[in-house]
């Protein structure tokens, strides 16, 4: 079985691409990306169809992370075809919940912050508006909550180790 999970921000060029591409590396590492799909979207549509922010881009490759994908806007549909979906920041999250008004997804919804093991913070920041040193950040705090999800997966046995 492949779990499948999707990483929400507001527009989708910064964090949550991010989230998508540091998460596709570690379960790269791990030898357990057939165990996983990822992908990411963007409450708003601002960016569709964009790529990852030069910048982002540029902060992912100072960790050896390669950057890819294309935004997109985050759909009702996808509360049934992802089994996790992880936002960024509080009104991400709560704009994700907004459109599920029957409360039948709702356990599927956390926010990303939840699974961080170094960092204290509850929300991932939006670097859009400030300088490289966000950037750097956001990747530090992502590359720690993505480390402690594939924790968090093995651990509820949804995905098995290989080695």
């Amino acid at each position: 079985m492949t779990v499948k999970v999707l990483f929400v921000c507001l527009g989708n060029i910064c964090r949550s691409p991010s989230a998508e591409n540091i998460m596709n590396h570690l379960l790269a590492e791990a030898g357990l990306d057939r165990a996983v799909r990822c992908d990411s979207a963007g409450t708003a549509s601002y960016h569709v169809g964009n790529p990852p922010d030069r910048r982002m881009t540029a902060a992912a490759r100072e960790q050896g992370i390669t950057m890819q994908g294309k935004a997109r806007q985050f759909h009702r549909t996808d509360f049934e075809q992802f089994d996790l979906i992880l936002a960024m920041d509080d009104e991400n999250y709560e704009d994700i919940v907004a459109l599920d008004r029957a409360g039948e997804y709702r356990h599927k919804v956390r926010r990303m912050c939840e699974f961080c093991r170094e960092f204290r913070d509850r929300e991932v920041p939006d670097p859009y508006y400030g300088g490289p040193e966000g950037f750097r950040y956001v990747i530090n705090l992502l590359l720690d909550a993505c480390g402690g999800l594939l924790e968090h997966l093995q651990q509820e046995g949804l995905i098995k180790t290989h080695r």
